[in-house]
Order: C-alpha cells, then sequence, then structure tokens
C-alpha cells in the first residue's frame, strides 16, 4: 500500500492526516486518519523536520496497512548539495525500509532541474524528490497518480484534510 501524508498547524496544534491507497493510479483511498497532536514543537529556521516528523510518525503507528511507499509534502533532500530534508529523516526514522517519495509545490534554491515535473496543464512544476526508490520512478508514480491537475487528487484531498481542524 502506498501512503501519502500531510500535517497542518494551527498555532501549537497539528492535524495529521493520511491516505491509504493500493496503486498509484488510485481514484479512491482504501482508509482515511486524522490525528491531532498538541504542544507540538516551535517551528525552527532550518529545522523543518524536528516539528513535523514526529507529526507523521505519530499517525504511522496508526496505519494497520504494510506500507510499501510513503509520500511527503515537501522534500527528501534540498538545494544542489542534497542537504537532508524530511522525507531523508523520515527515511532514517523508519530504519531505512520504506520508500519516500516527496512532492514539493514550491522551488527550494538550487532544487536540480532533473527533480521538476508538470501535470496537467500546469506551467508551474512539482518538486519530486526520493529516497529507497530511483527518482526516475519515483517522477514516473507521481505523473501516473490520478487527476487531471498539477496536484493529484490523492495528494489534493490529503492537503484539504490536513487544514479541516474542526474535524479531528
Amino acid at each position: 500500500m502506498i501512503v501519502a501524508i500531510d500535517v497542518g498547524y494551527q498555532e501549537s496544534t497539528a492535524l495529521v492526516a493520511a491516505l491509504v491507497f493500493e496503486h498509484w493510479q488510485s481514484q479512491t483511498p482504501v482508509q482515511e486518519y486524522r490525528l491531532k497532536l498538541n504542544d507540538i514543537a516551535e517551528y525552527e529556521a532550518g529545522a523543518f523536520y524536528k516539528r513535523e516528523l514526529p507529526c507523521i510518525l505519530a499517525i504511522l503507528q496508526s496505519i494497520q496497512h504494510e506500507i510499501d511507499c510513503i509520500v511527503i509534502d515537501g522534500y527528501v533532500f534540498l538545494g544542489e548539495d542534497q542537504t537532508a530534508g524530511l522525507g531523508h529523516y523520515l527515511w532514517e526514522a523508519l530504519g531505512q525500509k520504506v520508500p519516500i517519495i516527496g512532492v514539493a509545490k514550491n522551488f527550494f534554491k538550487g532544487t536540480p532541474k532533473a527533480c521538476e515535473m508538470l501535470r496537467g496543464k500546469s506551467i508551474k512544476p512539482l518538486y519530486v524528490t526520493a529516497i529507497g526508490i530511483e527518482q526516475s520512478v519515483a517522477l514516473q508514480s507521481i505523473q501516473s497518480m490520478f487527476g487531471q491537475h498539477r496536484i493529484p487528487n490523492l495528494l489534493k484531498r490529503v492537503d484539504q484534510m490536513s487544514r479541516e481542524q474542526n474535524q479531528a
């Protein structure tokens, strides 16, 4: 199974959302998860993973399915020098056993051109980085996801879920 995860914040509270789906082309999830966490770490410039990683690990404990790949909102590696990003820290926290694909909506300075991907009719790229899976396979996987727009439908759905604070 594939798991897409996103985290939304409101002051010191986080709403973590996860969707589990069978195939890259799946139109609907097999299961949805939400988890509200209080008293999360403050944002620390240059160390975003310290705030988000515990949230992701917390929701992963709820998922009963065997996970073949995790898709996060963000980067696995940052910039030209490939500095460890959130996805890399997640890979390490999971014992380097589950491939991680980062899909970022915004450009990070120095992101290699090979990470850019256009979907649908959009002229604004997504930025795809990965670990535990070939970059070309990660790009192809995200490209093949259901939906006609820049952001695949299931990734858009998990993003929306992470913003629905009153539903947790």
